[in-house]
């Protein structure tokens, strides 16, 4: 009972008052994304989708830009200064408009702004971050290639010192942001080591064709980065990144989004699917009303405040300086895995609506099956955890 001895009401949409867990400022940050995403996203994402394409991205970047969002976890240099929580409440609605946008935010602020702010020189930072956080400039993040995804130790992309110069050479797959990036942070082998690399798109020999004929996150700007003889500074090599600490590092940070954003997604397919059982009338009453769909809406809302409760609670642990890799993998292996399995169940109490765009379900649908593999496949987040279990690793023999 609250203060006024009255028992508060179940919400179909909140079965465990999970919004009560978050404070006021993480509230309005929940209605501001959500109200973004309301006014230029939500009512033009399916046709986005349906057309493969993301327009108007820089105005969008900029409209993020605004609201903060963009490196909001990260001090200084113009960014929000918010904590990992802020920052998941962030993800988590950007992600239920569409995974497309949250990785739009996530590839910007964790992965490009992150490893700049994380390692790169005073003048990386004065150079970019300021326009980054404003959505004036975006980012991409070069580490997989066309043979090595899981295995980035065995990356082919070269870079050769060439008197005061690094030359780069290689390929990159799979880039999101690639082909509308102003920067690039390039992962590359040297004889130190992997190190990384600040590369601005237009310098020469750069290029970054965009991948087509994809069936999920077609509404996102997803590239292929070909690096033929680019010659950069040696100021343009992060300067703290050394081996594959960097990148892992900007890893862990985009997973931890992912963790949010999985629920997100999970959350509105379970809520399209309980207004549409409301509405749907079969056999002369609305199918919420049978035990089958009710058992299914139940099941989701398990899965999704599950979720969620994860989430939040490696928030709290982030913010606390306690969060370890391993959990995050714990975190991005289940909320994903499990954010699949509402889509799908969602997808049956729709029917045959279930494949239509007019509903965010099978969007959503495939867009998590690339969000399930992208930032670690589910296998290498079982073994990572497996690892950290044991003690024995079983990523090779």
């Amino acid at each position: 009972m609250n203060a006024s001895g009255t028992r508060p009401e179940f919400d179909p949409y909140d079965p465990l008052g999970i919004d009560g867990e978050l404070s006021t400022e993480q509230l309005a940050i929940r209605d501001s994304v959500r109200a973004l995403c309301r006014d230029h996203v939500t009512p033009y994402v399916g046709d986005w989708f349906e057309r493969g394409e993301l327009p108007g991205i820089r105005d969008l970047a900029r409209e993020l830009g605004k609201l903060g969002v963009l490196g909001m976890h990260l001090q200084g240099y113009g960014c929000a200064g918010m904590s990992a929580v802020d920052y998941g409440v962030a993800c988590e609605e950007l992600e239920a408009c569409d995974s497309g946008l949250r990785s739009l935010v996530s590839v910007q602020g964790s992965l490009a702004m992150f490893a700049i702010w994380r390692w790169g020189s005073e003048e990386h930072k004065q150079q970019w971050l300021p326009k980054m956080a404003a959505g004036e400039a975006i980012g991409c993040f070069g580490l997989t290639e066309p043979d090595h995804g899981s295995d980035p130790a065995s990356m082919r992309t070269w870079a050769r010192r060439d008197g005061s110069d690094w030359v780069l050479n290689g390929r990159k797959m799979w880039i999101t942001n690639g082909s509308v990036a102003d920067v690039a942070v390039v992962w590359a082998r040297t004889d130190e080591g992997v190190r990384g690399f600040v590369v601005p798109t237009d310098t020469p020999g750069f290029s970054a064709p965009e991948i087509t004929q994809k069936l999920s996150l077609r509404a996102s700007v997803t590239s292929e980065l070909v690096l033929d003889e680019v010659r950069v500074p040696d100021e343009a090599a992060l300067p703290e990144a050394v081996g594959l600490r960097g990148p892992l590092s900007c890893l862990n940070e985009a997973r931890y989004g992912i963790v949010w954003g999985a629920t997100g997604a999970a959350r509105n397919c379970l809520e399209a699917a309980l207004d549409y059982s409301r509405s749907r009338e079969q056999f002369g009453k609305p199918i919420a009303g049978f035990q089958l769909t009710q058992s299914k809406l139940a099941d989701m809302a398990v899965r999704v405040n599950n979720g969620r409760l994860l989430a939040l609670h490696l928030g709290r642990r982030k913010d606390a300086g306690t969060l370890l890799p391993q959990q995050v993998s714990f975190g991005k292996l289940d909320n994903v895995r499990g954010a699949l399995e509402v889509a799908r169940t969602a997808r049956t109490v729709l029917g045959a609506n279930g494949i239509s765009l007019e509903y965010p379900v099978i969007r959503h649908m495939t867009n998590l099956e690339s969000v399930l593999t992208y930032e670690g496949t589910g296998e290498m987040h079982a073994l990572t955890i497996g690892q950290a279990m044991t003690g024995i690793p079983a990523f090779r023999d």
